[in-house]
C-alpha cells in the first residue's frame, strides 16, 4: 500500500515538526498526541483534527479524525518529537483550562502546584491526581506549557481525564476561599508534620516549584502548613513526588 505522504520534506510533516514549539501550538491553538494508548484516552473526550499513521502497522486509520493520512514510517519518525514514532500521531484542538472547568463535589480534594517548571513533573502530578481520585489540578503561574508533549506522555493520558486549570495565584486563592476549601501548604519549615495534619474535608494541597518552593504570598494564604518528614541529607523533594506523598496521605485519611 502506497502511503499518502512518502517524504519527510512534505509540508504537513514539516508543520508537525514545527508544532513541537509552544509558539506554533498556541498560534494554531492545537497540540500533538503520540502513541495509541494516549490517543485512545484523548479520543474519549474529543475528536482529533488530524491523524497520521503508519500503514504498515494499521491497515486503516486506528481512530476517526477530520483528516486521516497514511505516512511512510521514515517520514512519521521525522514528525515524532522523540525521533521515533509508535505508528500514530494525532493533532487535537487545545481545550479550556480555566477554573470554570473544575466541577467539585461536596468533599473536594484539589492538587495545586505553584510555578511548576518541568513538563514531566506536571504530567506526573496529573497522573497522581487521577490515581487518588482528586477533583482537579490547578497549575498556578506555571513555567511550562500544559500541552507540551512530555506533559501528555508523563501523565499517561491523565491530562484528558483530570480537570486541569491554569491560573494566576491570586485568582486561584480567591476561587478556593470562595468555596471554603481549606488550603494546606507543603513547606520544609512547616509547623505540622504531615502525619499529624488533618487532610479530610474540602482541601487543596499546595506545593511549590522544583527550585524555589512556595512564594511568600502562597505560604501566607495557607490555612495549615505541613512538613514532610525527611531523615536523609536532602532538604527537599521533587515537586511531583511531594504532591504524591500529600495526596496519598489525604486519600488514606479519607478512606479511613
Amino acid at each position: 500500500m502506497t502511503a499518502d505522504i512518502t517524504s519527510s520534506a512534505n509540508p504537513k510533516i514539516k508543520r508537525l515538526v514545527e508544532l513541537r514549539d509552544r509558539s506554533a501550538r498556541d498560534r494554531e491553538s492545537v497540540f500533538i498526541v503520540e502513541g495509541r494508548a494516549s490517543i485512545e484516552r484523548a479520543v474519549a473526550h474529543q475528536r482529533p483534527k488530524e491523524l497520521y499513521y503508519d500503514p504498515s502497522l494499521f491497515a486503516e486509520p486506528p481512530f476517526p479524525a477530520d483528516l486521516e493520512l497514511s505516512v511512510d514510517p521514515v517520514a512519521l519518525d521525522r514528525a515524532s518529537y522523540r525521533g521515533r514514532s509508535s505508528g500514530v500521531i494525532a493533532v487535537f484542538d487545545q481545550f479550556d483550562l480555566t477554573l470554570a472547568k473544575l466541577e467539585i463535589g461536596p468533599d473536594p480534594l484539589i492538587l495545586v502546584i505553584e510555578g511548576i517548571e518541568k513538563p514531566g513533573n506536571l504530567g506526573a502530578v496529573l497522573r497522581t491526581a487521577d490515581a487518588v481520585g482528586a477533583d482537579g489540578v490547578i497549575a498556578v503561574d506555571p513555567g511550562t506549557d500544559p500541552f507540551n508533549p512530555n506533559v501528555i506522555r508523563a501523565s499517561i493520558g491523565a491530562l484528558f481525564s483530570v480537570p486541569l486549570a491554569v491560573e494566576d495565584l491570586e485568582t486561584a486563592l480567591r476561587w478556593l476561599q470562595d468555596r471554603s476549601i481549606r488550603i494546606v501548604a507543603a513547606d520544609t519549615e512547616g509547623k505540622t508534620p504531615l502525619w499529624e495534619a488533618n487532610l479530610t474535608g474540602p482541601c487543596a494541597l499546595l506545593v511549590g516549584s522544583e527550585h524555589d518552593g512556595l512564594t511568600d504570598r502562597a505560604k501566607a494564604a495557607a490555612d495549615l502548613d505541613v512538613s514532610i518528614p525527611m531523615r536523609g541529607a536532602a532538604d527537599s523533594l521533587n515537586s511531583s513526588v511531594a504532591t504524591a506523598i500529600l495526596a496519598y496521605e489525604a486519600l488514606r485519611q479519607r478512606q479511613a
